[in-house]
């Protein structure tokens, strides 16, 4: 296998998401339903995994998925010249029930196709322990947002089953902190502020459901490639879940305080709602991922200097 560059491999797998960047700015809200911000996030996963990396790639490999990029690019300009017209003509054929996600759902399941098959051309089935993060990511982000086009709000019975707990543990929050009066029955949540009133209905997609599984998937791909032990493993897979929950908590909790102290015009909070979710999982996936990475490089420095310590003896 012949050198090749791995920048070159990561300007090629950015190349449609840098298009659709440069091309249609607009469509880069950060809401995980309404827009393409989190391509961004996958492409950051990715650019993180591969900078640095270690490994040669052929030049015919790299050539390879040029191809494969040129056509993800192309799907995006089609949209802007009738494909999403057509996709939106067909959705009522699948009995879709919220036709933004439907049209969003397509973007990412073409982009989780470009990333699935350019890592497979370039590194085979490796591509699973060197780079998973990011096609994972915007993998699950296609999962979740067929299942809100599909069974939005609460029609999806078992991923809104926590959400009353969720939306209690919200209301007890706000009591605590003495911001105001919050009443909690079932997937509502009544809020009295200095704005008045304003009730908040919690389905799974704004509680966090979704993040809470891509977070499993991203994590268990991350702890499969590296080198410790099985229970170590399975503390930070389960640290990390009850983060992202408690993220989750953070979420909505911050959702009422706006309603209760800064604002109760819809307009203004949907504003605060589409960025919130984001704004705060992506930040704690990373640094949960680094903190674990900066723990267990200590770690193995440590064992490797005892080592040495105890060859010297």
């Amino acid at each position: 296998m012949h050198d090749g560059s791995i920048i070159f491999v990561i300007l090629i797998i950015a190349s449609p998401v840098l298009f659709a960047l440069a091309a249609f700015p607009d469509t880069f809200v950060l809401s995980w339903n309404q827009g393409r911000g989190g391509f961004l996030f996958a492409l950051t996963f990715i650019v993180a995994e591969l900078v640095g990396l270690k490994i040669g790639v052929s030049k015919k490999r790299l050539l390879s998925i040029i191809p494969l990029a040129a056509v993800t690019i192309v799907y995006l300009i089609s949209l802007e010249f009738g494909l999403r017209d057509y996709i939106i003509s067909v959705a009522p054929n699948y009995n879709v029930q919220l036709i933004n996600s439907w049209t969003w759902m397509w973007d990412s399941i073409i982009l989780t196709i470009f990333f699935i098959s350019s890592m497979s051309i370039l590194f085979g089935k490796k591509w699973i322990r060197i780079c998973p993060a990011g096609p994972i990511f915007i993998a699950g982000t296609a999962v979740f947002i067929s299942l809100d086009a599909f069974f939005p709000y609460d029609t999806l019975g078992p991923l809104q089953y926590v959400v009353p707990y969720l939306v209690k543990t919200v209301a007890w929050l706000v009591t605590t902190f003495d911001l105001g009066m919050a009443t909690a029955r079932d997937n509502l949540l009544l809020l009295n502020g200095d704005h008045g009133h304003m009730a908040l209905q919690v389905f799974w997609p704004s509680a966090g459901v979704d993040s809470i599984i891509i977070f499993s998937l991203i994590m268990m791909a991350f702890l499969l490639k590296m080198n410790i032990p099985r229970k170590r493993k399975t503390i930070y897979f389960v640290l990390g879940i009850i983060g992202t929950i408690g993220v989750n908590v953070i979420r909505i909790f911050s959702l009422s305080v706006y309603a209760l102290k800064i604002s109760t015009n819809q307009a203004e909070w949907e504003g605060f709602h589409s960025v919130a979710g984001v704004i705060m999982f992506l930040p704690w996936v990373f640094i949960f991922l680094l903190v674990v990475i900066n723990i267990e490089t200590r770690r193995i420095k440590s064992i490797e200097i005892k080592r040495e310590h105890d060859k010297n003896q």
